[in-house]
């Protein structure tokens, strides 16, 4: 019986070819989304979670409590993780790390040959918290003594050539500085959201920063012991802070490391999202694709019922029952789903390498078989899904009736499919309005005047002998053609910075608690990105009480309520300074926040990084000449020159990303839908060839014909457009929230979602209106 219904099977698909490839190419179509989203998606879930004590493992966070509400930073000070350990029983080990995301890359080498890779500083129980495999060395040892590295793998290979016989040989760091081999760890999982190559001793950290209680530079991480209460262990220490210096604002609490990477977003102190909003939101997308290619098999099949239901008819009269035939057209569907599934791989397969370019990932199609199973899984779903309703439809007819040809399709029918029309064109023209609100904001991003010039701006950070001999090399750099102006800074400006709550001005509240972004700068800064003085001067060689003043932006003297601020005394970190300039609004920081007060100092010997505007042209050669000049006075480093253009586009990843994935996803939605309506159009012009013929007979134009069938299409499209704005309206406007700075929604962009699905509605039933139109009447008269 099995036998003779899978032959019946591929019999019905063979007979209405047209509709089996449109359910084909729509439901292969949909899995193949589905599938890629699913990959995506559990890369993401699976984020930092490669740890057996993954439930006890907690990064501490610390809640800055200003006057404008709280802050949560994921840093804490250097010296907690140790005092932590000591003071709390729960605590089983803890560690202070300084990941490479707050870090430049720094240049290690074998004496002979120099590479640029991602450091880790990390304190002696790092391996105990986060065992990652080693290959050679021991976890316990590894950084117990203050000159140790421990190298990755394939930094290893690239450097020695070699995996084996490395412990106790000498590496150089920054070209000045000897550290021994202590191990050699496996190259990272891909699911690490931090990734690095070689580890330092934190107590290297320790002894070149400024490591207090009041300074908040390096992240901290716990694993507590069995049986401990996170909530418990967070009200103990949630005041710890306050017991070591009495003048701070911040409140200690923890949050699980796994969760971080997807739960990272806080407001005022509370956990609001992060990147589990893109998760869900491609989740969504995943599904509703899915139920708009099963939706395009129902409405096939209940559509051509008729050209079936003499086959139900003869079957019920020699007894078959429905449980039998609501099994053969549900194996329809199964099967009809695994074949399709058969062709999504495929596509996967072929489309994986652009998806993980496009996504930063390392996805591949079958990592485990449990992955496999939930295809499998949602195959068979899909298929049932998608064939419930047309097999309790067909099995449901009654056989004397359709035997006597008293068939008609009945009004519930004919609005169930007119509903599940609507449904996938208002789930299309909601992503059509998504990606056009994307497009518009990321747009307004890039074109948006942050208050500074990124354009023709490069920076690198100085390490070894070009930072002692720093005022030579911005000699030198300055003198090379091509290069306009250049200047020293801490950090790299749109990511690595300092925040300080530490300043002080006549008149202040004493419970006021405003936190500043601080930054040390050199002479020619403010002038070589592009910043705009609103009043007084930048820093300049002329004035040598320069190192006692400082710069603020109009936040800043709109927060301290100085109208003329130029000449007025303030206190910077416990030391009385001047304010010399204030510089107009910029932001550094991503538009998703607003601008915040801010404070430049003059200390040329802090900085950490050198920038430098090229003059338009061949900035490939200058660019050339600044790495000829670094490799001069820095012999045997790496350049690493980056353009802040494309540092400014980093800080937007996910934005774009998101728009780029949005795009492809709304665009196959899109042709999913109208594949269903040309099978529908196709199916009605079907039906009513002979009306059509008749009509044309007695002078019908084709224009009337056209209209004709078209018009009962284009009022579905117009319902769906009435019922998808409303909800594009609340999904992109949530979205924009999420943006300090963001456009305004027009009219337009609704109008034009609107416009763009009906003209697609109608190009698909167009086609098949114009074929109707077209035919010789005698055709079908003659019959």
């Amino acid at each position: 019986m099995f036998r003779h219904s899978l032959l019946l099977i591929f019999r019905n698909f063979r007979k209405f070819r047209t509709t089996f490839l449109i359910n084909l190419i729509g439901l292969s179509s949909g899995l193949a989304c589905a599938m890629l989203i699913c990959l995506w998606v559990t890369d993401e879930w699976r984020m930092d979670k490669n740890f057996p004590h993954d439930a006890r493992i907690l990064h501490v966070l610390g809640n800055h409590h200003q006057t404008a509400g709280i802050k949560t930073s994921l840093h804490t000070p250097g010296v907690l993780a140790e005092a932590l350990k000591q003071d709390f029983p729960e605590v089983e080990y803890a560690v202070a790390t300084r990941p490479p995301g707050t870090m430049p890359k720094f240049t290690i080498g074998t004496g002979t040959e120099s590479f640029k890779a991602r450091h880790l500083f990390a304190s002696q129980d790092y391996f105990r918290i986060f065992p990652f495999p080693l290959a050679d060395g021991s976890p316990e040892k590894a950084l117990a003594g203050k000159e140790s590295v421990l190298l990755s793998e394939s930094l290893a290979r690239k450097m020695f050539h070699t995996t084996e016989g490395l412990i106790g040989k000498p590496v150089t760091w920054q070209q000045k500085r000897q550290f021994t081999i202590r191990g050699i760890f496996k190259d990272l999982p891909p699911n690490v959201s931090e990734p690095y190559d070689y580890i330092l001793s934190y107590d290297i950290f320790l002894k070149d920063f400024n490591v207090h209680w009041d300074n908040h530079n390096v992240m901290t991480f716990v694993m507590l012991k069995p049986g401990a209460d996170v909530a418990v262990f967070n009200k103990k220490i949630a005041d710890y802070i306050k017991t070591k210096i009495d003048f701070t604002s911040v409140k200690l609490s923890t949050q699980r490391h796994s969760e971080n990477y997807l739960y990272g977003n806080f407001t005022n102190g509370v956990q609001d999202g992060g990147r589990i909003e893109y998760v869900r939101l491609f989740s969504l997308i995943a599904i509703f694709i899915l139920l708009i290619a099963s939706i395009n098999f129902m409405n096939l099949s209940t559509a051509r019922a008729s050209r079936r239901m003499k086959e139900v008819g003869v079957k019920k009269a020699i007894g078959a029952g429905q449980g039998s035939l609501v099994f053969q057209y549900l194996g329809e569907s199964v099967m009809l789903s695994f074949i399709s599934l058969l062709v999504a791989m495929v596509a996967v397969y072929l489309l994986l390498p652009f998806f993980n370019t496009v996504t930063a990932k390392q996805l591949v199609l079958f990592a485990d078989m449990q992955l496999f199973g939930f295809f499998v899984l949602l195959t068979l779903l899909t298929g049932l899904l998608a064939g419930s309703y047309p097999a309790l439809y067909l099995s449901g007819f009654r056989p004397v009736a359709i035997l006597k040809g008293h068939f008609t399709s009945s009004l519930r029918e004919l609005w169930v499919r007119k509903g599940l029309v609507v449904f996938q064109f208002s789930i299309s023209i909601v992503l059509i309005l998504a990606v056009i609100v994307v497009f518009m904001q990321l747009r307004y991003v890039q074109n948006k005047n942050m208050g500074y010039n990124r354009e023709n701006v490069v920076y690198f950070f100085k390490e070894g002998p070009m930072r002692e001999e720093s005022r030579l090399f911005m000699q030198r750099l300055r003198e090379l053609p091509g290069v306009v102006s250049a200047s020293n800074a801490t950090g790299n400006v749109t990511s690595h910075w300092g925040t300080t709550t530490g300043v002080e001005w006549p008149g202040k509240d004493k419970a006021m608690n405003v936190e500043f972004g601080c930054q040390s700068i050199d002479v020619g800064f403010i002038e070589t990105m592009g910043l705009q003085m609103a009043q007084g001067r930048s820093f300049s060689a002329s004035f040598p009480t320069d190192s006692s003043g400082v710069i603020i932006n109009e936040v800043a003297a709109a927060q301290m309520g100085l109208a003329d601020p130029v000449g007025k005394e303030i206190t910077f970190w416990g030391e009385q300074v001047k304010i010399i300039g204030v510089v107009k609004n910029f932001n550094f920081k991503t538009v998703h926040k607003a601008i915040t007060p801010w404070l430049y100092y003059f200390r040329p010997d802090q900085a950490t990084a050198v920038v430098a505007r090229l003059s338009p042209g061949d900035t490939k050669a200058t660019i050339a000449r600044i790495e000829a000049l670094i490799r001069e006075m820095n012999p045997g480093s790496v350049p690493e020159v980056t353009f802040m253009d494309a540092d400014f586009q980093k800080v937007y990843e996910s934005e774009l990303r998101v728009g780029v994935l949005s795009k492809y996803f709304a665009g196959i939605a899109i042709i999913i839908s109208c594949l269903g309506l040309f099978g529908l159009a196709a199916f009605t012009a079907e039906r009513r060839m002979k009306e059509i013929s008749i009509r044309k007979v007695l002078g019908g134009s084709g224009a009337h014909i056209i209209y004709l069938l078209s018009a009962d299409f284009t009022k579905l499209v117009m319902v769906a457009v009435c019922v998808a704005l409303p909800v594009g309206y609340w999904v992109t406007r949530n979205w924009l929230n999420t943006f300090a700075y963001r456009i305004e929604l027009q009219w337009w962009y609704f109008v034009m979602a609107g416009i763009f699905a009906l003209v697609i509605a109608w190009l698909t039933v167009g086609s098949q209106a114009v074929k109707a139109a077209r035919t010789n009447p005698v055709r079908h008269l003659k019959d």
